[in-house]
């Protein structure tokens, strides 16, 4: 390798492992170093209206629903949530469970849809309709398939909203499975989760996750709902906090018991096939975002090409081999206690190797950003 090739090869692997660490330091650290205490038996200060939408769930809902139903979140022995379930077009038997279960929660209610909204895919119209009829102002959502972490979910999640805050995110992870599938599909979920909670305790939110969010009925109203995206069929959790979040109004809340648990894709296509899905809304986030979001993605993808090339240059060798040790040691200590904060800490002798293979998770998934319309079924 020529002096003048050698040199530019380093230069781009120190700037690459440089923007890691830094990324690393100023805000994943947030993360791994989160420390707030939550109440389990916290008073409720506020009313709640959870809302699910459900598609085909006659499975999820007898599993999970009752969770739901049985939160601790009550005031002199009367419940302080409802919890409404949108029944969107199902064609399985569900609606038959939700009318069944509908006398033995004075706090339960559901509505059916029976037709199709046109020209709005995924499942913004069935979460508007359950958002306008909610009674209370303030909404949490959730999926059919996800389970709370604990009977007290609601009360953590209520108390993200204190100091004016108007939008809570939350975490949802997915339950530990047996095969190398399941550690990617909750790795890529804990590197997500990692990205946007460090970012929103920065003062930078981007994006909330459906599975464990809440805000104020205002805020949905205020801009105008899902109308700015209606037209994709996702988007209806991280580009409606995109659009409606801003340095001051997002809380975050870190605690096991209000994690909400979803059962993981078991096919390597199936779990293709989401991701597509969910990374084709990567392109509408706002500008500064892309580009914090896209210059991380960057270093990422040429760490490794620019580590090998560089170290087949010896004059700089012991140089990259500090540089490397220095990003290795801090990219490590902060994984540890971040996987370790959200409850994944198993994954951390597989995180190296998980690292590597984001490399490939760019090559693959990348495309979505420019190519895939986003106008695939929510289910």
């Amino acid at each position: 390798m020529s002096d003048n090739l050698g040199t530019i090869v380093f230069y781009c692997f120190a700037a690459a492992a440089g923007i890691q660490t830094l990324y690393y330091l100023f805000f994943f650290s947030r993360v791994a170093f989160y420390n707030r205490k939550f109440e389990e038996e916290h008073p409720p200060e506020e009313q709640l209206s959870v809302v699910i939408c459900a598609k085909n769930e006659e499975r999820s809902l007898p599993k999970n629903l009752p969770t739901v139903l049985q939160q601790r979140y009550h005031h002199q022995q009367q419940p302080s949530y409802e919890v409404i379930v949108v029944n969107d077009n199902s064609e399985d038997d569900s609606k038959y469970y939700l009318a069944s279960i509908e006398k033995g929660y004075s706090h339960y209610r559901h509505i059916e849809i029976k037709q199709p909204a046109q020209f709005i895919p995924g499942k913004k119209y069935p979460l508007s309709i359950g958002i306008k009829g909610a009674q209370y102002d303030t909404v949490v959502l959730t999926d059919a398939d996800c389970k709370p972490g604990s009977i007290y979910w609601l009360s953590m999640m209520s108390q993200g909203f204190e100091n004016g805050r108007e939008i809570v995110l939350g975490y949802g992870p997915y339950y530990k499975r047996p095969g190398f599938l399941n550690k990617v599909i909750r790795y890529e979920t804990y590197f997500s989760a990692l990205q946007y909670l460090s970012f929103a305790m920065s003062g930078i939110p981007y994006m909330g996750v459906g599975r464990n969010l809440a805000y104020r009925k205002e805020l949905f109203f205020r801009h105008k709902g899902f109308t700015a995206h209606q037209n994709l069929a996702s988007g209806d959790d991280d580009l409606f906090v995109n659009r409606a979040a801003n340095g001051g109004n997002v809380g975050v809340v870190i605690n096991k018991l209000a994690f909400t648990y979803s059962e993981p894709k078991t096919r390597w296509k199936y779990w293709f096939a989401q991701k597509t899905r969910h990374m084709s809304t990567g392109k509408h986030y706002k500008f500064g975002h892309k580009l914090l979001l896209g210059l991380f993605s960057l270093s990422h993808f040429l760490f490794y090409p620019a580590l090998v090339a560089a170290l087949f240059y010896p004059p700089m060798l012991m140089l990259t081999l500090y540089i490397l040790g220095g990003k290795i040691l801090i990219q490590s200590a902060i994984t540890f206690l971040a996987l370790r904060k959200l409850d994944e800490k198993d994954l951390f002798w597989y995180s190296g190797l998980m690292d590597i293979l984001m490399f490939l998770y760019y090559i693959i998934f990348t495309p979505a950003l420019f190519f895939n319309k986003g106008r695939s079924k929510w289910k």
